[in-house]
């Protein structure tokens, strides 16, 4: 009796650890693409003189960030997986609000951005986060950290569509205003999602609290 309750034991650690190694695997490629899209859209983005794709640019980086302390949240204690989902809201917050302080800065004086540029890199990005996406929704658990990370995708997401639509104003009007608008815009769905992080750790911290 002893031994087939070892060996149950045996059996569901070989899951877990299948299933950890299953999730890295996922969080190291979501990492790796975010970090790439990030280096590429914010210099492009000073490059085009766009604010809309220098936000999009921190956002990846606010991604890749909430990716590498998932990463180093799986398998650990739910009071660590909840701490890391914290610093994710808060750095995602963090990075709207200098954003925004970018915004402000180019409203008072700067050029007109590159249209065609922008409307190319967004139009990549929202290819690479489908793909980001699709190995995010593999996995269908209540983990805190993998929620966190669909909700920095499906942000991207919106964000990739707008700048397009950007791009397409910023070339019809030959105005920077399209583009500054949307840096706002994006500004305000990256804080919005650092605000839904927190929301979701806080309420996981109370679900474990009451169990």
């Amino acid at each position: 009796m002893a031994e087939n309750h070892r060996d149950h034991e045996n059996d569901e650690l070989g899951r877990l650890d299948a299933s950890d190694a299953k999730d890295r695997k996922i969080l190291l490629t979501v990492l790796l693409i975010n970090l790439t899209q990030s280096a590429a859209g914010i210099a492009l983005g000073i490059w085009a003189g766009s604010t809309a794709l220098m936000g999009a640019g921190l956002d990846n980086l606010a991604d890749a960030s909430v990716y590498a302390v998932s990463l180093y949240a799986v398998g650990r204690a739910a009071t660590v997986k909840v701490g890391a989902a914290r610093l994710s809201g808060f750095l995602l917050i963090g990075l709207a609000a200098l954003l925004l302080l970018e915004v402000l800065r180019r409203f008072a004086g700067g050029e007109e951005p590159v249209g065609p540029a922008m409307m190319a890199m967004a139009a990549l990005n929202a290819a690479l986060n489908l793909v980001c996406l699709r190995l995010l929704r593999r996995h269908r658990g209540e983990d805190v950290n993998f929620k966190a990370s669909a909700i920095f995708t499906s942000n991207d997401s919106i964000v990739n569509g707008a700048i397009v639509l950007s791009g397409v104003l910023v070339m019809g009007f030959g105005s920077n205003i399209p583009d500054l608008v949307l840096g706002v815009i994006v500004a305000a769905i990256a804080a919005n999602g650092g605000r839904e992080i927190l929301r979701e750790a806080s309420e996981t911290a109370r679900r474990k609290a009451g169990t």
